[in-house]
């Protein structure tokens, strides 16, 4: 453009502007279309990263539920340790003093029994929190996917207006096609 109200463009600036006085043309289309699918990539965007938080949520509980049973089990052998001294002190003292010593046994048995209960349970609840992480995380591959073809479509739609080449628009639409039914597979 020059300072005296004369300018010259080129010939695809000449385009460019000319279709967008006319009001429709491909490269509007294609501006629609790229929103649209932005949009809907923003919200398969927000869904994978959410099932992914998830998961990762559930793989925590599932890793702090074994580490307390771990410490369960760590207990239930040190009241082992315990009631097998006890056995051996049983063995030998005198028989006068061997009551003390079975009634320790026994307590420690007790102990044991009750520290076995809760660390099963907490083995239990790991094996639980690990099914849900998973449960959870595999629609995020159909997710990923979906916002894969999403993205390409983008691209290919921002080829078309560069190129002019409608094929490439149509297989924009493709892949957009096929982006959508990965994300409707993936919330079925």
């Amino acid at each position: 453009m020059s300072e005296h109200g004369f300018h010259v463009h080129g010939a695809h600036d000449h385009a460019v502007e000319h279709e967008a006085e006319s009001g429709s043309g491909l490269g509007q289309y294609v501006a629609i279309f790229t929103a649209i699918l932005a949009s809907i990539g923003a919200v398969v965007s927000y869904q994978g990263g959410a099932t992914q938080n998830e998961a990762m949520m559930y793989k925590n509980e599932a890793v702090l539920k074994k580490t307390q049973a771990s410490d369960q089990w760590n207990f239930y052998q040190a009241k082992s340790n315990k009631g097998h001294l006890m056995e051996l002190a049983a063995d030998m003292v005198p028989e006068s003093k061997q009551a003390f010593y079975k009634k320790q046994i026994a307590k420690y048995e007790q102990d044991k029994a009750v520290i076995k209960q809760k660390a099963e349970a907490l083995e239990a609840e790991s094996a639980k929190a690990n099914a849900d992480s998973e449960r959870v995380m595999h629609p995020h591959h159909r997710l990923a996917q979906s916002m894969t073809l999403i993205q390409i479509a983008i691209s290919l739609a921002s080829i078309t207006v560069l190129t002019r080449r409608k094929w490439l628009f149509s297989l924009a639409a493709v892949a957009a096609a096929g982006g959508v039914s990965l994300w409707i597979t993936a919330l079925l």
